[in-house]
């Protein structure tokens, strides 16, 4: 009797095990049984950057340990290690761990790959942790890889990663006019897509040039749906510290082009926005040179706005993209055309907002102008999607 007893509480373990394996969420990468069969024998280039982790162990060294032949790595915005400045040059080097050679994707190379690169592989495995902007680079450089592969008869594997910013879709489909570095697909501001729903959806849509189609196999998450929040076990770029950066970045990536700091060079980046003359404020924030941020707008300059941090979750995902930030902003320090830069046309991806936000209409107006936009992209997205909407 005791040992039934024994072995009834075993097996209760056992269940209570697997169902909390069951929760955990399984990225692309830690699926080795899906992807390991298709590296035998291949020559692999990995485009990745510090996010890329195997459970603690980075990609590249995990593939290394496993006797696969790795060639080299295309490194993104922010470098291999992800320490550069946004925008800022980065150059080709060697992985000092590895000895292996770093091609940057993002600087003076313009993503251009040599024949000589080209030659020296024949699968390219992505593994990076977006954030599910559009104007977020990692995605854009994937899709220049893709246009790459396409040309070139390469293989492109996809080791999927959840989207911390999945669970919605918000924001105007960029206008292609100003389609740039920071907007090069016909997609809202807040897609809700991983990057391997992304990659399928460029084939299928045909987005590549001259109707190019890249040889893609995406590797999926398991136990991820569009609903799961998922955060982040390391951060994907200096300026998105924590979950409540990535959170509030929809909202407040638009003060890159205008006079306002959003706090970089702050322990708040994207969490603030203020400016030396912006009145009626009691908190304030002095940017700093900083790692990541060697030169933020309102440079030791002591600004006086608004501290976002303390928004709960619940409360900055009920709004979703909230411009009513900006137009605090705007209306405060009453610049007229001077508040705004060119680069915003590139970073809301269409021209009415600008405008409405002179006219003085409010952020929800402005939000129900792209409220078609977003049931639009959600009906042609469908077709792509890897997980429950």
């Amino acid at each position: 009797m005791r040992r039934i007893g024994v072995c009834l509480l075993l097996f209760l373990f056992f269940i209570a095990g697997t169902k909390s394996h069951a929760g955990k969420v399984i990225v692309g990468s830690e699926r080795t049984s899906e992807y390991f069969p298709l590296l035998q024998d291949q020559r692999i280039a990995v485009f990745s950057n510090h996010t890329g982790l195997v459970g603690d162990e980075h990609l590249v060294d995990f593939l290394l340990k496993n006797k696969f032949d790795v060639m080299g790595i295309f490194a993104p915005e922010h470098g291999f290690r992800g320490t550069a400045d946004a925008g800022e040059h980065v150059a080709n080097s060697v992985d000092k761990k590895t000895g292996l050679p770093i091609f940057s994707l993002y600087g003076g190379n313009k993503g251009d790959v040599n024949q000589e690169i080209l030659d020296g592989f024949d699968v390219l495995l992505v593994d990076i942790q977006d954030v599910g902007l559009r104007f977020y680079t990692y995605y854009v450089t994937m899709v220049k890889l893709m246009d790459v592969c396409a040309r070139n008869e390469k293989k492109m594997i996809v080791l999927d990663r959840p989207n911390p910013n999945g669970h919605y879709v918000d924001g105007p489909i960029l206008d292609m006019k100003h389609k740039s570095g920071v907007g090069w697909l016909p997609i809202p501001v807040v897609h809700g897509m991983t990057l391997g729903e992304i990659a399928r959806m460029v084939n299928g849509e045909k987005w590549l040039p001259e109707n190019r189609e890249c040889e893609l196999e995406v590797i999926a998450c398991d136990n991820y749906t569009h609903q799961t929040l998922y955060e982040l076990p390391v951060a994907p770029s200096p300026n998105l510290p924590n979950m409540k950066s990535i959170y509030l970045y929809p909202s407040t990536c638009y003060f890159e082009a205008t006079p306002v700091s959003l706090g970089r060079g702050t322990p708040k980046p994207f969490q603030v926005y203020g400016h030396p003359n912006m009145k009626g404020y009691d908190f304030s924030f002095t940017p700093r040179s900083v790692p990541g941020a060697k030169n933020p707008p309102q440079l030791d300059k002591k600004c006086f706005g608004v501290d976002l941090s303390d928004l709960s979750d619940e409360e900055i995902f009920k709004k979703g993209i909230d411009l009513s930030y900006v137009i605090d902003a705007y209306n405060n320090l009453n610049m007229g055309s001077h508040f705004f830069r060119s680069f915003f046309e590139k970073l809301i991806g269409v021209d009415y907002v600008r405008q409405m936000i002179i006219k003085g209409n409010s952020a929800e107006e402005i939000k129900a102008m792209w409220k078609d936009d977003v049931e639009q992209f959600k009906k042609q997205r469908r077709p792509y999607l890897l997980y429950a909407e």
